[in-house]
């Protein structure tokens, strides 16, 4: 009896586990939504504190997106100090003509990204996206399936858009275990090879052995970090706006 009992209990916590992983996918899909639609409208400061700057592109040049999430929407940073800010001033720069658009959202899914993203591509008309996301994914314990489904359908779609996709790599935090931090990072590296799509390994390299360029948090880089980020998105960027050959 006590050994029924206690079967009884596991799968109702399995049960509730799933539930609760369900409802947190499809309401961070809606949030992301509403955010994008309203960021692409000019409403978001109405929702959110602080919003991505640079949303608004010259038409009479060609369009790099960062569909991303808090890692490129300068979450807990002066606004336009991210990297994507920095971008823009390292392709004048460089006197590389294109206008940046930057499609990030704190917290956002690849779920939250592959559902705003028609929106984007039909706003902005994009010649080459750069997918910074998943992260969060594997914050909320989404599959890895269903964040490689996503990630999958993304390319697809802005390939579909005549864009360039570009993904971004990520690493999770260690204390999620060795064997899936691997298989995490693995799915990035399997994708751009399989799609033929360039890959940034890792967003934030460099940057592991020195706490004190993370917030307080000790997830999100500071300002000081920023430029760090960007040299690691240069070398995979360049090649696909004309800028050199990728090594």
């Amino acid at each position: 009896m006590i050994t029924q009992r206690l079967a009884v209990k596991t799968r109702r916590a399995a049960l509730i586990t799933t539930i609760a992983t369900a409802i947190a996918t499809t309401a961070a899909r809606i949030i992301a939504i509403v955010a994008s639609l309203c960021a692409l409208c000019g409403m978001l400061p109405a929702i959110a504190a602080t919003p991505p700057a640079g949303t608004t592109v010259n038409a009479a040049k060609p369009v790099i997106v960062v569909l991303g999430d808090s890692l490129s929407a300068e979450y807990g940073l002066p606004r336009d100090t991210g990297w994507v800010a920095l971008l823009r001033q390292r392709l004048a720069s460089e006197r590389i003509d294109y206008s940046v658009a930057n499609a990030s959202i704190s917290g956002d899914t690849t779920s939250g990204g592959l559902a705003r993203l028609p929106l984007v591509m039909e706003r902005l008309k994009p010649s080459v996206v750069i997918v910074e996301l998943g992260a969060n994914d594997a914050l909320r314990g989404v599959p890895l399936a269903t964040t490689e489904s996503n990630l999958r359908a993304i390319i697809a779609q802005i390939r579909k858009g005549n864009a360039k996709p570009m993904l971004v790599g990520m690493y999770v935090p260690t204390n999620y275990g060795p064997d899936y931090t691997q298989k995490f990072h693995g799915l990035y590296e399997r994708l751009a090879q399989e799609l033929r799509t360039p890959l940034v390994p890792f967003l934030l390299a460099g940057l592991s052995d020195k706490p004190d360029l993370f917030q307080s948090d000790q997830l999100h880089p500071t300002q000081q970090a920023q430029p760090l980020l960007l040299d690691n998105v240069w070398p995979t960027l360049k090649p696909l706006i004309g800028g050199g050959t990728q090594h």
